[in-house]
């Protein structure tokens, strides 16, 4: 998922590019998990480290009359046993949401099941989470990441669907290759979440603008909402969700055959504008150890959030409102 974007400066261009840098550094999120002033920096984004921290939050969105999914934090792992250990972290979570009665919904990216390290290996990995799910009855969406891992992200969902037909994919609007993506997801009957993408992918593969970006999101959505099986509409771009809301009220299409999706942190007096209005809202809910590049890409995809964070934080520590959700 992302932010919406602006025109950018020069500087606020090479600020997102710095973020961009700094989240595939592993040596400095080793660092950062290490110093504890990071974390209050951070709370706002990720709901916690541990299993027994994220619970709680997400037994506040349910009273909240949020729906949510949860996202075991961690990508690019380098060896089979860290893949098989991030699929015994999910298999934990879809256990313990069952066991709590919470939502069984849960998001994962393959880089953290072993994507590039060995295909087979991924598929095997994967394969533990979906069966675990099946058993629970938890939906699983397959998120996607950079351009060139679209392929095998769409391969990979498509032959393990089988084992857990509740379970969907992530199309980033902003790749000029996803209007054919969408057309043919649809008639999958697949379960769509679009997003407008979170990196940084080449003019050639991407649209860059911010007009073209959100005119691309707009009318995948339209397609996805009139014909789509129950997508997933993940953006914090009040004006587009306004003209999407707008659009389907004219169509007549119920509010129930489709949702919004969220960040955690991100846009809640949003979130909580459209519950109040009758939406569906997920909450898109992240926890673990390895919340550094997640952090950064947060940042990178809208760099004015480091402002927004600080003031943010400031007004907490004074004893400020915060909004809940």
């Amino acid at each position: 998922m992302s932010t919406s974007r602006a025109h950018e400066s020069v500087p606020e261009r090479a600020l997102r590019a710095t973020f961009i840098w700094l989240s595939h550094r592993r040596a400095l999120g080793r660092l950062s998990t290490r110093i504890p002033i990071t974390r209050p920096m951070v709370r706002r984004f990720i709901a916690g480290e541990s299993l027994d921290d994220v619970l709680p939050v997400l037994e506040q969105l349910r009273d909240g009359r949020y729906l949510t999914t949860v996202d075991v934090l961690g990508e690019s792992v380098d060896s089979a046993a860290a893949a098989g250990a991030a699929a015994g972290r999910y298999e934990s979570t879809l256990d313990a949401l069952a066991a709590r009665g919470l939502e069984r919904n849960v998001s994962l990216k393959l880089t953290q099941m072993g994507l590039d390290i060995d295909r087979d290996l991924c598929r095997a990995t994967v394969a533990r989470v979906f069966r675990r799910a099946a058993e629970q009855g938890a939906f699983v969406r397959v998120d996607m990441e950079d351009h060139t891992k679209t392929d095998a992200t769409l391969d990979l969902w498509r032959e393990l669907r089988p084992l857990n037909p509740n379970s969907g994919v992530v199309i980033q609007a902003a790749l000029r290759r996803s209007p054919g993506d969408v057309e043919a997801l649809i008639a999958e009957g697949a379960r769509v979440r679009l997003c407008k993408g979170a990196y940084n992918e080449p003019a050639s593969i991407a649209l860059r603008e911010r007009e073209a970006i959100s005119a691309a999101y707009e009318a995948q959505a339209r397609r996805l909402i009139a014909d789509g099986a129950y997508p997933a509409l993940a953006t914090h771009d009040g004006r587009l969700i306004g003209r999407l809301i707008r659009w389907a009220e004219g169509e007549g299409i119920a509010r129930d055959r489709y949702e919004f999706q969220m960040l955690h942190g991100i846009r809640r007096d949003l979130q909580a504008q459209l519950v109040e209005r009758g939406y569906r809202v997920r909450v898109y809910v992240p926890y673990g150890t390895e919340w550094y590049p997640y952090f950064m890409r947060r940042l990178a995809e809208r760099p004015a959030n480091v402002t927004f964070m600080l003031r943010s934080l400031a007004q907490e520590g004074t004893g400020g409102s915060r909004p809940r959700g």
